[in-house]
């Protein structure tokens, strides 16, 4: 259990939990505890689970290293030795993989919680509705629901908000917005003027906005940023995923999901200036991350604008020579048709929600 300064203590088993809230006062402790958090912390950014066994091997690799370094080992020969030792551990475990069943993605999941089947059958279930490249949020169920999976249109990219000072959620460093706007351009946004009108036209809407375009810096971020600050446009705004023309293919694919009129480019007769509340794009959630941004649901259903774009990514890949583009043809089609999976977690209280 994790004692807090305020309010029930926390049960868990989770190695990252644990060393987050481990905070020695001598500064050798301090720093060796600090490393294995960084360790934990990408474990869990990248897998999401086995932070426990990374915080153990860690801290095994550290004494390893300790005791080497006092029986007169040179640094820089540990440090080549454990690269080494790290490209030979990969080779063996990508020898050793092989694809997973259902059941023992249940099995796995089951173990992570605690032991719960029920948790673990039904993640197996939102891996079996959305695919294994498909996206998986969890939420806490509104009421006093148990557990249940709702699929729905939606996509995750690779990139993170642009400053953290758009976070709203600051115990999990997350940006959440509900029933937001989506505006998209391929351009870059350097002048807060240029995009005046979406921001008073949203302000007036009492909606929630999200930016993606190719960056957006300078005057334009710091007024955003200032903004949301000072409790005004709830607002945020990520890069674009991709570069050249696959962004503009990621652009035009997030456009389909979030039903957006209008990607505005160089190409295209409409300015920033001239887009009205009805070009933009909307979603039921938004959820962004420093990493990532999850764009879940649309208010207005797509199917069959969605059925159409995956209908073209097809032919481009029949079409195709190449190998690479092939692949992210295939990348492309996996986001657009798997959706995501909405896990809602309820419990009798809220320490068992949390836990769960």
């Amino acid at each position: 259990a994790i004692s807090k300064p305020y309010g029930s203590p926390e049960i868990t088993k989770d190695g990252y939990k644990v060393m987050k809230s481990i905070k020695p006062e001598e500064p050798l402790a301090a720093a060796i505890a600090s490393i294995i958090t960084q360790s934990a912390s990408q474990c869990n950014d990248k897998v999401g689970d086995g932070t426990t066994t990374c915080s153990i091997l860690t801290a095994k690799v550290i004494e390893e290293v300790a005791r080497a370094k006092a029986a007169g080992a040179d640094i820089v020969s540990i440090k080549n030795g454990i690269l080494k030792a790290k490209e030979a551990v990969l080779t063996a475990l990508m020898s050793m993989r092989r694809e997973v069943e259902e059941e023992e993605i249940a099995q796995v999941a089951t173990i992570s919680a605690n032991g719960d089947k029920n948790i673990g059958s039904k993640i197996a279930q939102c891996v079996k509705e959305v695919g294994r490249d498909g996206v998986i949020t969890v939420e806490e169920s509104k009421g006093f629901k148990d557990l249940e999976v709702e699929k729905t249109d939606g996509m995750q990219f690779d990139r993170g908000y642009l400053s953290p000072y758009f976070v709203t959620n600051a115990e999990k460093m997350l940006v959440e917005f509900e029933n937001p706007y989506i505006f998209l351009t391929e351009k870059k946004i350097n002048v807060v003027q240029h995009i005046l009108p979406i921001l008073e036209n949203v302000a007036r809407s009492g909606r929630p906005l999200l930016i993606i375009a190719e960056d957006v810096e300078g005057e334009a971020l710091s007024t955003l940023v200032l903004n949301k600050l000072r409790g005004g446009l709830q607002v945020a705004a990520v890069k674009a995923p991709g570069f050249g023309d696959r962004r503009k293919d990621m652009l035009g694919d997030i456009a389909v999901i979030a039903g957006a009129k209008y990607v505005v480019n160089d190409e295209l007769a409409v300015k920033m200036e001239d887009i009205s509340l009805s070009d933009l794009g909307t979603a039921k959630n938004v959820r962004i991350t420093k990493d990532t941004t999850t764009i879940i649901g649309s208010v207005d259903s797509n199917s069959e604008v969605i059925a159409s774009r995956t209908n073209q990514i097809k032919a481009q890949m029949e079409s195709s020579t190449s190998d690479y583009d092939k692949e992210k043809l295939k990348e492309r089609l996996a986001k657009l048709c798997g959706g995501v999976a909405v896990l809602k977690v309820g419990g009798s209280s809220e320490v068992e929600v949390k836990e769960r």
